[in-house]
């Protein structure tokens, strides 16, 4: 195991160093806290919601280890929700994830402001060390993570392009990743303490990196931790009960909830209608867009297919 670990921790370094960037869009949870002891120099942009939200504390913490130059965004929540159709316009999207693409949007929009060019991002690390709650249900767990290696999408690369700015994901480096797949899922999941952990070979990995309180951390979402989560209670009283009936009713759009109605009204009002499947192809049960074959996950409403 311990040879696992010490491989993996080269191969994360090696793919830092190919895939530097000069800032980094910093939450204090263990993805990037990692990139960040492995890239000290560059800038950590931190993105919260006023009054909201765990991961400031951690980040700041974290920053103070490593000696970061920390940068924190302090988002308004009326700020927040104007900022919704843009967001829906850009990635031509109405997901209910939409408040964890307000993070990346709002640290993106800073450095922007700053003049940077290029940010470094945790993407794809979940997806690899299996670090969701749901996959610790998954039986045949290696098989899933290699297709959803083959599928995956971050919305942090459409919003980097409306910001010109260029999206680093060390995660993804080819050899980091072919070198994760191979890695047996029992080294990712795993119990220690009495508790299961997700990422486990990557706690590992970093335990001589970071502090312990960082390293065995619980798993936060980004709109948990950033405290964006508060939005879909604030969204949600904005859609009446009979506005939402109806339209659960009359149109062909399986809406899980008013936030995820609202978000779609938005969507035909700056997108348009949803490029439905062309007939004898394969189309999205939740809104009948055309998706390819053996998909996980709907880019336009969100569905994803059941575990």
């Amino acid at each position: 195991m311990q040879n696992i670990a010490d491989e993996l921790k080269k191969k994360l370094a090696g793919s830092v160093q190919r895939n530097r960037a000069c800032a980094l869009l910093f939450s204090g949870g263990l993805d990037t806290s990692i990139l960040a002891a492995l890239n000290p120099r560059a800038k950590a942009i931190s993105v919260s919601l006023k009054s909201f939200g765990e991961d400031i504390h951690y980040a700041k913490s974290v920053a103070a280890d490593l000696n970061l130059k920390h940068l924190h965004r302090t988002v308004e929540i009326e700020e927040a929700v104007e900022a919704i159709p843009q967001i829906i316009k850009i990635l031509q999207t109405f997901d209910p994830a939409i408040p964890n693409d307000l993070v990346v949007y709002f640290g993106l929009k800073l450095a922007k402001k700053l003049g940077i060019k290029e940010i470094m991002t945790g993407d794809a690390s979940d997806e690899l060390f299996a670090g969701y709650s749901y996959m610790q249900k998954i039986h045949d767990l290696a098989s899933y993570l290699k297709k959803i290696s083959q599928t995956m999408e971050f919305s942090s690369n459409k919003l980097g392009e409306f910001f010109k700015i260029k999206i680093v994901q060390p995660f993804l480096d080819r050899e980091l990743r072919d070198f994760a797949l191979k890695v047996d899922t029992a080294y990712k999941i795993r119990k220690q303490n009495n508790r299961v952990w997700g990422k486990w070979i990557l706690r590992k990995a970093f335990e001589d990196a970071l502090p312990k309180r960082v390293i065995w951390q619980k798993k936060r979402p980004l709109e948990y931790g950033s405290g964006m989560r508060r939005l879909r209670e604030i969204i949600n009283s904005r859609v009446g009960d009979s506005e939402f009936e109806k339209a659960r009713k009359s149109l062909p759009v399986k809406f899980i909830s008013k936030e995820h109605f609202y978000y779609y009204k938005i969507y035909k009002r700056t997108v348009g209608e949803i490029p439905l499947a062309k007939k004898g192809k394969n189309s999205c049960p939740g809104c009948g867009r055309g998706v390819k074959k053996k998909f996980f996950h709907c880019g336009v409403c969100g569905w994803a297919q059941p575990i």
